[in-house]
């Protein structure tokens, strides 16, 4: 036999044995793929039981949301109660199911919470459903992995959510796009999603890649060239995941430009994804009046947020030790400005943040003028904005910003953080005119401080008046006309 004989007989060899080890392996995993299909379909026919039970007493189409945390203060949570509001206003015939994890109170309760902290009254009393496994989706519980963790931990709560109720149309309103197939494809129905902030970001990627540290981004990531590499690579595949499941939508809402470019971006379904702005409550604080506050000894700066760690409140507290040393040599010393955080604690990590926010006031020796107002009422927020000269945001990219509309409505001069919703939606020019400040560190925001208190009464008040008159394109009835146009297509599948 010559050589090249052998060398042909070889690779056959080689090739009968890689095909004998080959052909099991790929029967086994189409063998897999039918049975993962049977179960699908037997999951899919099993959970849809109760749904044409349902329709056989002849009982409402049910429209549900999933909000685990639809108890807490946050401007996400106001989105939800004016979406639900609208719904009942515009569909006299339906039932709305709220999925939600605060199983330590009634239905009752969460509505009243709803109507203190939002001055938001349902037409209609909703139906709960009360997850117990609403400890899946916390951060704390990833201290590695986080997104991946939670985005697992929320297909499990979503596989809860959907074993106790079978909705027809499913909205989810909190940002848990995992959830949606979950919904789509077993449940079988109608699915949705209001966009408040992706869950991966291109910006996200990038502080990454160009291994700059941020509450997202530790330092010994940053300061580590294999482990800035690996977090991308990471980055990289779950951005590919969630693209997938964002994609699985037939309707998609966002609340920003900001957020536009980055979901358009990441699930690529142009047809089906809007901008609808959240509703502000702007009428609310249309009556504080927009006294000159030429005669105010003491300058309040208001900041409106829950005590997460993306608000960033550290800077705030930072930037205004800044502002007060710089304001020791004019009349009023110290006693002439003063911060107050006021925000919502959704939990205990919640509450240990704002101890060691205490914290650094004790060491920064501001204690005496930070006041931390915690879970307040609706009424005592109208309150301390009555009483503010400057509204205070400092959240990076944040994604919209009610708090940042809010206090422009209450006539305050908004001082914001230089990027996402504040600065491409909300602080813009208004018909020419000046509607607030924006800065990006701690010493621009101590800068812009000074300049607002050194402008006069007057010019102040053309600032206030401009911005106030800026915010009605974000007001709950522009939000109301712009959320049932986009939800009018998923209505649409009710008609049985």
């Amino acid at each position: 036999m010559s050589g090249h004989d052998h060398l042909a007989h070889c690779l056959c060899e080689i090739t009968r044995l890689l095909w004998m080890l080959l052909l099991p392996m790929l029967l086994l995993c189409v063998v897999l793929l039918v049975v993962l299909i049977l179960i699908v379909m037997l999951l899919r026919w099993w959970l849809q039981r109760s749904r044409r039970a349902r329709w056989a007493t002849k009982m409402n189409p049910t429209v549900a949301f999933f909000h685990p945390y639809c108890n807490a203060g946050g401007g996400g949570e106001r989105v939800l109660w004016c979406a639900i509001r609208a719904l009942q206003n515009r569909y006299k015939d339906i039932d709305i199911v709220v999925y939600t994890g605060d199983v330590g109170v009634l239905g009752q309760q969460i509505l009243d919470g709803a109507r203190q902290r939002f001055n938001i009254v349902l037409p209609r009393p909703v139906q709960f459903v009360f997850l117990k496994n609403r400890l899946l989706v916390e951060a704390s519980l990833y201290p590695h992995f986080t997104l991946l963790g939670q985005s697992v931990g929320s297909l499990l709560l979503g596989w809860e959510a959907l074993n106790e109720f079978v909705p027809d149309v499913y909205i989810d309103s909190m940002g848990y796009a995992f959830t949606v197939p979950l919904f789509r494809y077993l449940g079988g129905c109608s699915v949705g999603s209001y966009v408040h902030y992706p869950t991966i970001s291109t910006d996200m990627l990038s502080v990454v890649k160009e291994r700059n540290p941020r509450f997202n981004n530790a330092n010994f990531v940053s300061n580590s060239l294999f482990l800035s590499a690996f977090k991308l690579v990471y980055y990289l595949l779950f951005a590919l995941l969630y693209g997938l499941a964002g994609s699985c939508n037939d309707l998609i809402m966002v609340n920003s430009s900001w957020t536009l470019d980055h979901i358009l971006s990441l699930w690529r379904a142009p047809n089906r994804t809007s901008v609808v702005y959240p509703p502000c409550d702007v009428s609310a604080f249309l009556d504080i009046p927009l006294d000159s506050d030429a005669e105010r000894k003491c300058h309040r700066i208001v900041s409106v947020g829950q005590f997460r760690p993306e608000k960033d409140h550290q800077l705030q507290i930072r930037a205004f030790h800044k502002a007060l040393q710089r304001r020791l040599d004019q009349a009023g010393g110290r006693d002439s400005l003063k911060l107050v955080l006021v925000g919502g604690c959704r939990n205990e990590e919640d509450e240990n943040r704002v101890l060691l926010l205490r914290g650094l006031c004790q060491e920064l020796g501001v204690a005496d003028r930070v006041e931390f107002k915690l879970n307040v009422s609706f009424e005592e927020l109208k309150n301390e904005m009555s009483n503010a000269t400057i509204g205070l945001h400092t959240m990076w990219n944040e994604h919209f910003g009610i708090g940042v509309v809010e206090c422009m409505a209450a006539g305050k001069i908004i001082l914001a953080h230089k990027s996402g919703g504040p600065k491409m939606d909300i602080v813009v020019p208004f018909e020419g005119g000046q509607t607030g400040f924006l800065a990006e560190d701690e010493e621009g925001y101590a800068d812009a401080i000074d300049r607002i208190l050194g402008l006069s009464s007057e010019r102040r008040l053309e600032i206030r008046l401009n911005a106030r008159q800026s915010v009605g394109r974000f007001s709950d009835s522009e939000f109301q006309v712009c959320f049932l146009g986009a939800m009018e297509q998923l209505m649409r599948t009710l008609e049985r």
